[in-house]
């Protein structure tokens, strides 16, 4: 049986690398992105990532894939109605959230290519239009400690409540 899979030569990893701008990552997406590409066709696929589980949207925010971001803020709001949606939402955003960031590569290094012919010039702009945004994670920790601090908030008020009125009654 062939390797379905579209190959990742020299120039293809060299972009893929500038773009994601963490070497010691590089591989992982590497592998990842070749998974979305079967023959050439972008194929929506699983690929499992523990940061994009954990992360959700702000996985999104921190590798530049905004349309893809805005999406999933509206589905996690949504999601909230549904039992079990946030949920299932978090699960399914660890194994396709990968996908989404190979899209904005791929929207990306076309946009690149077709403005730049020099090669070196264009791994330096898939450098400067990818990599990563550091705020994403400060974001992140900061949602997460108010939503924490929210929750924590209300289960106090609760049992506070609750203790009030179990005083009364006796």
């Amino acid at each position: 049986m062939h390797n379905k899979y579209t190959p990742i030569d020299d120039y293809d990893y060299k972009m893929i690398e500038s773009y994601i701008d963490k070497p010691e990552v590089t591989q992982w997406y590497v592998n990842a992105f070749r998974k979305f590409s079967v023959n050439g066709v972008d194929v929506m696929r699983w690929h499992w990532s523990w940061w994009a589980f954990f992360g959700s949207v702000f996985y999104l925010l921190y590798r530049k894939a905004y349309l893809a971001a805005g999406g999933l803020f509206v589905l996690v709001i949504v999601s909230g109605i549904i039992p079990f949606g946030s949920f299932i939402l978090w699960i399914l955003s660890g194994g396709y959230a990968p996908y989404f960031v190979y899209k904005t590569y791929k929207e990306k290094r076309l946009e690149v290519e077709e403005m730049i012919e020099d090669e070196d010039k264009r791994y330096e702009t898939m450098q400067l239009v990818g990599g990563y945004n550091d705020w994403a994670i400060w974001l992140g920790v900061l949602v997460h400690v108010f939503i924490w601090g929210a929750l924590f908030s209300m289960l106090g008020f609760i049992l506070a409540l609750f203790g009030f009125a179990m005083s009364n009654v006796q």
